[in-house]
């Protein structure tokens, strides 16, 4: 399994939690990999770390959404896809070391497939706000 469809796996999850609010997050991922048949060690390695580690870095990672909103816009007017796409970008840029051109590529990527019309250009916009802020663009 690439890294891209990994990616896409992870997002789908994190949407998944998103809409559901569970408590136990450890056997909705293991419920999640057994549906979707996901037994690539690299994609069960992935999922089952970022997954704990986003959650644990919720408040920041929404702290940061929030602050790159244009100001008219409340973190509650995102819809819960392009939320679950910027925190997966989010934490991505920010804990790990891939490159942020990637991150915001595969980002736009899933936001054209999932996402509404407008969801690319945002995603895009606030990723972009958020590299500055975190002034990773030098």
């Amino acid at each position: 399994m690439n890294r891209t469809t990994i990616r896409e796996n992870t997002f789908k999850l994190i949407y998944s939690l998103e809409i559901q609010k569970t408590e136990n997050k450890e056997e909705q991922i293991d419920m999640f990999l057994e549906t979707n048949n996901i037994s690539d060690e690299e994609a069960i390695k992935y999922i089952k770390q970022y997954i704990p580690e986003i959650e644990k870095n919720k408040t920041e990672i929404l702290e940061i959404i929030e602050r790159n909103l244009k100001s008219n816009w409340k973190i509650e007017r995102i819809s819960k896809i392009d939320l679950s796409i910027l925190k997966l970008a989010i934490y991505e840029i920010k804990y790990t070391e891939i490159p942020y051109k990637v991150v915001i590529n595969e980002a736009v990527e899933l936001a054209k497939k999932y996402g509404e019309d407008t969801s690319k250009l945002f995603v895009n916009g606030v990723l972009a706000s958020v590299v500055k802020e975190l002034n990773l663009d030098n």
